[in-house]
């Protein structure tokens, strides 16, 4: 399984509803995608203050495997969200923070 993360640091100007249209438009990529078995949305919560470096938004998106990963990344509806979700970042692309994890789950 590839677990999917992304972390982003918003413009102060975003607003709370227009990050759940972001999240929620890739939440419902799901419902199409195979492979594509849970999206987890939310905000940091950690206690260790300043440890997420401004990031303090994001999803983790849970795959069934690299394939199906790789799938997603090249979805025309992925890429149309992803664009959004740079343009809303602080700086960009550098405003977003990707890493994937492969487990054995």
């Amino acid at each position: 399984m590839i677990r999917h993360c992304v972390f982003i640091r918003f413009k102060p100007t975003i607003s709370t509803a227009y990050k759940t249209e972001l999240f929620n438009e890739n939440d419902a990529l799901k419902d199409r995608l195979p492979g594509m078995l849970a999206v987890h949305i939310g905000t940091n919560v950690s206690p260790e203050d300043g440890m997420d470096k401004g990031f303090s938004d994001g999803f983790i998106v849970d795959f069934a495997d690299g394939f199906s990963r790789d799938t997603y990344l090249e979805d025309p509806e992925h890429k149309a969200t992803g664009g959004r979700l740079v343009a809303a970042a602080e700086g960009g692309i550098a405003g977003i923070l990707v890493y994937d994890l492969e487990t054995d789950d």
